[in-house]
């Protein structure tokens, strides 16, 4: 029987935060995924000041990226190479790696929330890249929308947060419309907790998108009452160097009907 994960809101802190020197890679094998195992990572993480992240991986494992101190690093190994109630851990590998700086023990690969991104003609033409962030859409302008190729960096405009119900609006609004260019669920990255990340002006996260996939950031570059980011894909399997995909899937992922279309014929 598979024990369901708790919610984020259930972690527990640590008493205290110990000296970080010291970083290892993990790789757990056995019956170790659907057992509840990364919460217990992360739980026993926090409570000896450990940081880093836990995931299950494509091939059945766990991997666990795990830093503190050395004391903290080797009773964690200890924790996992047995496990909680209900996993059969097999082989435990561990490699010594570089300390990353990670100021959270976070579970990787669980869905953060909605994200959309939204082509819209108004006044100027532009996409809005919109987040679920603690119940509203945090929300950014990109004038010539996102980009698959990691050399390129889109700018991106902070405006204010959007409801989360009309984050799937599609249809013309006043004298301009608007298409569900892309929608999908977002996994919060980073060595910083969120919405802290975005706070400090560097935010990780990995799309899943019918157009956007993989791991992108955003940098803010410059504050004021609009303060401006740098949108960027990461370089990953799903990277595209080269690549347009404004240009070359320009239709909505509800309609397939594309805003040049919406705004010549009326709502689809």
């Amino acid at each position: 029987m598979t024990v369901p994960e708790k919610s984020a809101s259930s972690k527990k802190e640590p008493a205290k935060k110990l000296p970080i020197c010291r970083a290892v890679r993990l790789c757990i094998d056995g019956s170790v995924q659907g057992v509840g195992f990364r919460v217990w990572t992360r739980d026993r993480a926090l409570a000896l000041g450990v940081r880093g992240w836990v995931r299950n991986e494509p091939d059945g494992t766990v991997g666990v990226h795990a830093e503190g101190s050395s004391e903290a690093i080797d009773r964690l190994l200890v924790l996992l190479a047995q496990g909680p109630r209900g996993a059969q851990v097999g082989e435990l590998s561990s490699t010594e790696v570089r300390v990353e700086g990670h100021e959270q023990f976070a579970i990787r690969g669980v869905s953060a929330g909605l994200f959309v991104v939204q082509e819209h003609a108004a006044s100027t033409h532009h996409f809005d890249l919109r987040l679920e962030v603690n119940g509203v859409m945090r929300s950014w302008a990109v004038p010539k929308g996102p980009s698959m190729d990691p050399v390129v960096k889109r700018l991106a405009v902070e405006v204010p947060d959007h409801e989360i119900r009309e984050s799937t609006f599609e249809g013309s609004r006043g004298s301009g419309a608007v298409i569900l260019w892309d929608r999908g669920h977002y996994e919060q990255g980073g060595r910083v907790a969120w919405p802290e990340a975005l706070e400090r002006g560097h935010a990780v996260f990995v799309l899943h998108g019918e157009k956007l996939c993989g791991g992108f950031a955003l940098q803010r570059t410059g504050g004021g009452t609009r303060p401006q980011w740098l949108l960027i894909k990461r370089r990953d399997e799903h990277s595209a160097p080269g690549s347009d995909i404004v240009a070359q899937r320009p239709g909505s992922v509800r309609s397939g009907v594309t805003l040049a279309e919406l705004i010549g014929h009326g709502p689809p």
